[in-house]
């Protein structure tokens, strides 16, 4: 066996992602192909486009956490909180980095992008709850006594 399925905290953190990306991918698709329709209705082609770049890089930001979880997840839980945060901030940077480079890119509707987005985000992590509410996982892992 590896190391992976012998550490309970590691099974645990992958089937919690397994189940997340199950439980969010459609939804968030519904989101983005919502905002695009809104989008396009209400500003024409510059906010169909804008609509599905922001889905995009919601998508790309949500599937970024999913990652991470499936490669820490045999490493220690204190270690995976560390680089959970400094990737949240490193995610948080990137954001606005593209999203300043985006901003003047005149055939997308930036108000389109920005709530298509944040629409998406919000589903996402609303997904990823309701999955770890679902999901049969022990939320405390005592100490094994070797």
């Amino acid at each position: 066996m590896t190391e992976k399925t012998e550490n309970p905290h590691a099974q645990s953190v992958l089937k919690l992602a397994d189940a997340m990306y199950r439980g969010a991918l459609w939804p968030a698709v519904a989101t983005v192909v919502i905002g695009a329709v809104v989008s396009v209705f209400l500003v024409g082609l510059p906010g169909l486009f804008g609509a599905i770049v922001g889905g995009v890089i919601a998508f790309g930001s949500s599937l970024v956490t999913l990652w991470m979880m499936r490669k820490t997840a045999a490493m220690d839980p204190m270690a995976v909180l560390a680089v959970s945060l400094g990737g949240y901030i490193l995610k948080i940077l990137v954001l606005l980095g593209v999203m300043m480079l985006l901003r003047h890119v005149s055939f997308l509707h930036s108000k389109a992008l920005a709530f298509t987005m944040l629409a998406v985000i919000l589903v996402w992590a609303a997904a990823e709850f309701a999955a770890f509410r679902r999901t049969k996982i022990p939320t405390i892992i005592p100490a094994s006594e070797s």
